[in-house]
Parts: structure tokens; C-alpha cells; sequence
């Protein structure tokens, strides 16, 4: 099969397309024909070797995938060739063919095509469980989301507005804030235009409930500044490469709450029942998934470079076919 390797970390520009063995699924496994694979920032992370996890080289990046199930590892493992599935992983995605755990594997539902799979899964996964559950928002609610055109930042700013939410989505370009408008943000702010503080006291003079910053970086403090008494502000990544330093008196002063969001800590009831509504929404097309750029999987290194560049839109995904 064919497969996109990470000889050694280094630039996307390292991962070369070759021919590679055909991986073989055993107890607890399944095998899968990928259809489309989506490009997270985790990957370019992972093939430079600046991630928290560190995977040896050679390997096939790519963590988040939809496919047809066409092995199954053991008879009573829950699937059957032919299923149309999505599946999660550290890494194996940008390949023609992928073995995962059947944990990490989940049927693809009735209505929703592979490149919607692939598009609506980690992202919005991580969207929606950080409203619904770690952020607690509230219909009525002011939201504002940083980088509010990537991934994660997208799905928010969509997922907000499904959930009531009044959204200010703060992103660096035009562009992306076009997009972000499109699914229904009221308010946008360009940060490169000036001071986010000034500018996220101009647009809410009463304060936000939520903070969603998936960048980190310097946009943090302004944001969390940007706060009323009681506000949640919540942490999901560093896409901009920097850890932000907050000064604690803020939160003492203001009595905001600081949250870190993770998929082990939402509570199992809230799991199911943030899993199944955000099902409905994709399913029923209330949420539709941006894809910002397809790219064939020869092209998995440019593909890598679109994102960790931060030039992407919503989601970009590979082309298995």
C-alpha cells in the first residue's frame, strides 16, 4: 500500500509517499481502507518532534481517519467487514489502509459522508464537549473564541451559535473571519489590527461568560481580561507554539474560573450525552463541518505545511482516492 512516511523529524517537507507493508490487525484491532484523513496541528508536532509524545521515526503520521472496515482482528471485536467507520490514533492515517484499536473506532452514521466524518470528528469532538460540558455555556451567553478560523476554533464558534450562544470570533485574517461570519458569529475581531484588549472591551462592554482559546500565546491574558465576574475561560492548545503566563491576581480580582479541557475528565453520563446531541447536529446538517483544503495523499507534506502554517480554514483533509 501506498503511505506517507516520517523518515525523521524534521519540516513537513521530510514526509515522503512510498510504498509500504500492509499493516495486519490483531486481537482488539481492526483494519480499514481509508477514504479521507484530516490534518491536525498535533501532526505537524509529531513529525517535527516537538510534541508532548514522542513517536520513533520511520512512521505514518495522520491521527484521525474514515474508512471501510475490511479485516477484523477477532470475531467477537464488535464490527464486520464492510462497516463504514472513523477512527482516532496517535498516529497511521495517511496511509491507504490503517489497523486501530476497536476502542478507538467508532460507526460512521447513516447521512454522514467520509469527508464529513473525517472533518467533524476530533475537532468538533473537542469543541462540543469543551462547551457542553468544561465551559457550561449557556444559550444567551457571550463567547468569544481564538482562532476562530482553525479547526478547533471553528467548530466552536459553529457549536456556540447551535447551542445559543452570542459568538466574537477572533482570528488573523479577513478571510478566516469571513468564514467564521458565515456560520454566525456576530462580532469579529482581526487581533492584528490593534490591542485585543481595547478591542474586546469596545465590543463587550459588559464582560464574556466563555473564553475558548485553543492558541495560547499572547492573545490568553486579553481574552481572560476580557472577562466578567465569573467567567470560564478555557485552554485547549497552543497552536501558537507559546505556553501563556497568567497572572493569578486577575483571577482572584475578576473570580474567574481557569479550565483545562480533556476528554477523560468529562464525566461519563455528560460523555454519552454530548457524543449523541453532537451526532444529531452533524447528522441532521445543523452543523456542517468546513473543509478548507483537500489535498491527494502524494501531497501530504504541503498539506502539513497548510496547517502548521496556520494558513488553514476549518478542516484539511487528505484524499485517500
Amino acid at each position: 500500500m501506498r503511505a506517507a512516511i516520517c523518515p525523521r523529524y524534521g519540516p513537513p517537507e521530510v514526509v515522503r509517499v512510498q510504498e509500504h507493508p500492509v499493516p495486519v490487525a490483531g486481537p482488539g484491532q481492526v483494519g480499514a481502507r481509508v477514504r479521507a484523513a484530516a490534518v491536525n496541528f498535533p501532526d505537524v508536532l509529531l513529525v517535527a518532534g516537538t510534541y508532548q509524545i514522542r513517536v520513533p521515526p520511520p512512521f505514518v503520521p495522520g491521527s484521525e481517519f474514515a474508512g471501510v472496515i475490511d479485516e477484523v482482528g477477532s470475531p467477537d471485536c464488535g464490527f464486520s467487514i464492510g462497516d463504514q467507520v472513523t477512527g482516532t490514533g496517535m498516529y497511521g492515517a495517511f496511509a491507504e489502509r490503517v489497523v486501530a484499536d476497536t476502542a478507538a473506532v467508532t460507526r460512521r452514521p447513516d447521512g454522514l459522508d467520509a469527508f464529513a466524518a473525517a472533518a467533524g470528528g476530533v475537532a468538533y469532538r473537542t469543541a462540543y464537549h469543551t462547551l457542553r460540558s468544561t465551559a457550561r455555556l449557556r444559550a444567551g451567553d457571550e463567547l468569544v473564541v481564538l482562532g476562530a478560523g482553525g479547526g478547533v476554533g471553528l467548530a466552536a464558534v459553529q457549536l456556540g451559535v447551535a447551542l445559543g450562544a452570542r459568538v466574537t470570533a477572533v482570528a488573523s485574517s479577513p478571510e478566516k473571519l469571513a468564514v467564521a461570519a458565515h456560520y454566525g458569529a456576530g462580532t469579529l475581531i482581526r487581533h492584528g489590527d490593534g490591542p485585543l484588549r481595547a478591542a474586546l472591551r469596545t465590543a463587550l462592554p459588559d464582560g464574556a461568560d466563555v473564553v475558548v482559546d485553543p492558541v495560547g500565546g499572547e492573545l490568553a491574558e486579553p481574552a481572560l481580561r476580557s472577562l466578567r465576574r465569573g467567567g470560564r475561560f478555557v485552554t485547549v492548545g497552543y497552536a501558537s507554539g507559546v505556553i501563556p503566563s497568567i497572572p493569578l491576581n486577575l483571577v482572584l480580582v475578576k473570580g474567574i474560573h481557569v479550565l483545562g479541557f480533556q476528554f477523560q475528565d468529562v464525566p461519563a453520563d455528560q460523555f454519552e450525552r454530548n457524543e449523541h446531541e453532537l451526532r444529531d447536529l452533524l447528522v441532521s446538517g445543523r452543523v456542517s463541518p468546513h473543509v478548507g483544503a483537500v489535498y491527494p495523499l502524494t501531497r501530504t507534506s504541503e498539506a502539513l505545511r497548510h496547517v502548521g502554517d496556520g494558513r488553514a480554514i476549518g478542516k484539511v483533509l487528505i484524499d485517500m482516492s
